[in-house]
């Protein structure tokens, strides 16, 4: 086990101003691999006060000083790149394949999508006698969860770093040892002192102070829909900017005129690839009524394919999900399935057979779902898949919608044309047809209680930019 009980403030490694340590555990072993300090509100202000003071300096670096940054960012990160990906799988059970190609790279593209935007974005222009300028908002608060840690962490602070801003991080205490890696990361690619500060601990003690600190102009978290309200309120007094990506309960929506075959079973893949700990997993899968049956077929005959066992394995497809505390959430929303009438198709209560340690949640499909049921409203956030049959399309356009979350979309259909036109109507921020993977240069986020505000590309890279109009820049 090894100890991270420093934070780094100011371009140094400090200790709390008072000791208090978390366990933090490996959910394949339910053992303890590190241990973290917590923070409070005097870290949090030495934070935010290194914060503060390095913005006039850094806001005002040249286009050239901040890309030859960003490069050397990524040098140093390529180099760690192993041991990072190693510390994903150690403190939320990705596999490891998954944490190579998918957790870890996730980080260095972010960085790589933001520094093409920094080489061209147009931080001035002109619209008559007017001078547009764009300039860095100031000092952001960034609150980060465990689900994709890396991948949210350098999502937020690649265009904020691209952009001139200063900031404090106060990652997940559940998975906080990639953070603490990428704060060395940032140490060793000189980024000046106080620009890029790392305070660990929970959303009481150090989130709520950094999200309402006054010196703080700018709020940007990522989690559950019911903690960004939290940071909304404690932001509100300040007025401060605020982006949230919350939750997700999206809509996979497979047409008639799919292949069955390959749209339900890649979906099923989708659905449980980390665990179903992604905020934008098709979780809901809306098939024809006509058609329910073949429908659970394939899908049954995917989920049983999906091994459940050890990250380190070869071959595991889904590690653990990350704690016990998730894993007795997920339960119960099994159970509440089963009460409340939904089939079970597959999986169910309980571990993968042949394991008796560790957070492992049965890869599930439930059919015959309604939306009214629990486990159609609630984000699980575990590999549990709902099937709800549908009656034509304009039902399973309804039944998409009909949800308090709009983070993303699925579409599945044999006219391409047909699927454009069924996203045109979906409230949700992304939209994915036919298998479509992530871009990069997409805006991210949702609607209603998904979130406001857009990570990922030049969407993610303006949101750290305040607008400013020079009249008269121009004389007539």
């Amino acid at each position: 086990m090894t100890d991270y009980l420093k934070f780094y403030i100011n371009g140094q490694w400090v200790d709390p101003s008072q000791p208090r340590t978390l366990d933090v555990i490996n959910p394949a072993t339910e053992e303890p691999c590190a241990r973290i300090s917590m923070g409070n509100k005097q870290d949090v202000d030495k934070a935010v006060a290194a914060a503060k003071a390095a913005f006039p300096k850094f806001s005002t670096t040249t286009r050239q000083e901040r890309i030859e940054l960003l490069q050397s960012i990524m040098a140093v990160y390529q180099k760690r790149y192993a041991e990072i990906a190693a510390a994903i799988t150690a403190e939320m059970g990705a596999p490891v394949q998954l944490a190579q190609r998918a957790q870890a790279a996730m980080g260095l593209a972010h960085f790589n999508t933001n520094l093409e935007i920094l080489k061209t974005y147009e931080f001035e222009r002109d619209k008559g006698t007017t001078r547009i300028v764009r300039e860095p908002v100031g000092v952001c608060a960034f609150i980060t969860p465990w689900n994709w840690p890396i991948n949210q962490i350098a999502c937020k602070v690649a265009p904020a770093l691209a952009v001139g801003c200063t900031m404090v991080l106060k990652p997940s205490e559940v998975a906080p040892i990639n953070a603490y890696l990428f704060a060395e990361v940032l140490h060793e690619a000189g980024v000046p002192a106080g620009v890029f500060n790392l305070v660990n601990g929970d959303g009481v003690d150090v989130g709520s102070p950094l999200s309402s600190h006054p010196d703080v102009d700018m709020v940007s978290f990522t989690g559950s829909t019911r903690a960004g309200i939290l940071v909304s309120k404690a932001a509100a007094d300040t007025v401060k900017r605020v982006a949230l990506e919350l939750g997700g309960k999206s809509a996979n929506i497979v047409l008639d005129d799919a292949d069955f075959n390959k749209a339900i079973s890649s979906s099923v893949m989708t659905m449980m690839s980390n665990s179903g700990q992604s905020c934008n997993a098709p979780s809901r899968m809306l098939v024809p009524a006509s058609r329910q049956d073949e429908a659970i077929a394939v899908a049954k005959a995917a989920a049983e394919k999906v091994k459940a066992g050890d990250p380190n394995a070869e071959g595991t497809v889904i590690g653990p999900v990350v704690s016990e505390v998730q894993f007795n959430k997920i339960q119960g929303l099994i159970q509440k399935g089963i009460e409340e009438g939904a089939t079970l198709v597959a999986g169910g209560l309980g571990r993968p057979e042949g394991l008796n340690k560790g957070y492992y949640v049965r890869p599930t499909v439930f059919a015959n779902v309604t939306n009214d049921m629990t486990i159609a409203r609630e984000e699980i956030f575990g590999p549990v898949l709902a099937i709800l049959p549908y009656k034509d399309e304009e039902d399973a356009i309804r039944i998409a919608n009909e949800t308090v979350y709009g983070l993303s979309g699925y579409v599945q259909s044999g006219s391409v044309e047909r699927a454009r036109q069924v996203a045109s109507r979906l409230r949700t921020g992304n939209v994915h047809l036919n298998g479509a993977g992530p871009d990069l240069n997409a805006p991210f986020g949702g609607y209603k209680q998904s979130g406001n505000g857009r990570e990922w590309g030049e969407f993610g890279f303006e949101e750290f930019l305040e607008v400013k109009a020079v009249l008269g820049y121009n004389p007539a």
